[in-house]
């Protein structure tokens, strides 16, 4: 396992990171898995207050005895933002109750998504107050935080300078994010890479397309791999179920240099064949279309159907689209069958693509699933 530092912290994580969204099957599970994230090297263990009984069980196993030294265990929790510094300073009393905690390593405000959140943030005698005094007072040690939002609320909040870490989206196959990560480098901001296996495309279960094209790596290695390469990334979230869900994932946690020749060419292969599969139908993901009247996502709708017609994603794409409509500002935007064929996206694409026709041939091609997240 290798370590990095986390930005202006200076705490030193392991590149891969216990997620703790997953666990819930009971206590003895939560147990289970934990013990083997710290013997095979793991040292940040992330929860967060929504996250079902996930604290409760993390505090159990604290209180039982951990392998490794609370001096030597970071662990973060996550609490989402509030209009008015009161009710965080009970979320964050309520946390450490039930972690069996005098202090938290990290606090992160959770789901930082839209600009209202962000004015709760800046506003006199919001929740940044009380975070302030529990970092003045040493029950919190570092603050920042975690989003699903926009990328301009997203560089604004990192702007805000209020914070030393971010948790955000970052892959392979979503890579629009990009600017936050170098504004956060350039802030000496950790960088916390949220679920890269299933939110970065479901990749532990591929499709045989996908297989192929990433041979001889399998997808899931090869998008690690393009994160663990970026310097600028600190640690990357695996979100096991049980124990034996950190064996493969945890096989590449050496493997944290630049990219190989072969590994360029992979990728290489990837992008040359997207555009060979697609051609004049291509979304480049420039985000010139939005404003949509509908509010619909018109580049992540394109996103899923680029992934599903290139690679046969198509699973994954029913999956993230079946949470347009139901997960509230963690995925806004309306389905695509939404459009009324306005045309006001149309002159406003480089590509001049026939947004409306491929909007209703990605509703059609992803309508299967309606997801909704595992918590609220």
């Amino acid at each position: 396992m290798q370590y990095r530092r986390f930005g202006k912290t200076n705490l030193r994580l392991s590149v891969f990171s216990l997620g703790t969204m997953r666990y819930l099957a009971d206590a003895k599970n939560a147990q289970l898995t934990i013990a083997k994230a710290l013997a095979l090297g793991i040292n940040h263990i992330e929860t967060a207050r929504g996250y079902g009984r996930s604290e409760e069980y993390l505090g159990q196993a604290i209180k039982n005895g951990l392998s490794v030294p609370r001096s030597q265990l970071h662990i973060t929790t996550k609490i989402p933002p509030t209009a008015d510094a009161d009710s965080m300073h009970r979320c964050i009393d309520e946390s450490l109750e039930r972690l069996h905690l005098n202090y938290l390593d990290c606090l992160g405000i959770h789901g930082l998504n839209t600009w209202e959140h962000l004015d709760w943030v800046q506003a006199k005698g919001g929740c940044m107050q009380a975070v302030q005094e529990a970092l003045a007072d040493g029950r919190v040690r570092h603050v920042g935080f975690s989003t699903h939002g926009p990328l301009e609320v997203i560089l604004a909040a990192i702007n805000t300078d209020f914070f030393e870490f971010i948790n955000l989206h970052y892959y392979y196959f979503f890579q629009r994010n990009a600017p936050a990560i170098q504004l956060a480098a350039q802030k000496d901001m950790g960088v916390f890479i949220i679920s890269p296996a299933d939110k970065g495309g479901q990749l532990y279960t591929p499709p045989q397309t996908l297989k192929d094209l990433c041979q001889p790596y399998s997808p899931l290695e090869l998008n690690y791999r393009f994160l663990l390469s970026d310097s600028r990334i600190t640690t990357l979230s695996i979100g096991p179920a049980k124990p034996e869900e950190l064996i493969e994932p945890l096989q590449v946690a050496d493997s944290d240099g630049e990219l190989t020749s072969t590994e360029i060419s992979v990728f290489q292969r990837l992008e040359n064949h997207q555009k060979i599969i697609l051609e004049t139908e291509n979304c480049s993901q420039c985000y010139a279309c939005l404003p949509c009247p509908e509010n619909i996502n018109i580049p992540e709708v394109l996103r899923l159907r680029n992934l599903a017609v290139a690679y046969d994603m198509t699973d994954y794409g029913q999956y993230r689209y079946g949470m347009f409509e139901n997960a509230g500002h963690w995925f806004p935007g309306m389905k695509a069958n939404r459009c009324t064929e306005c045309g006001d996206c149309l002159p406003r694409c480089p590509e001049k693509l026939n947004i409306p026709a491929l909007l209703e041939d990605a509703h059609e091609r992803l309508k299967g699933k309606v997801g909704r997240r595992l918590w609220g």
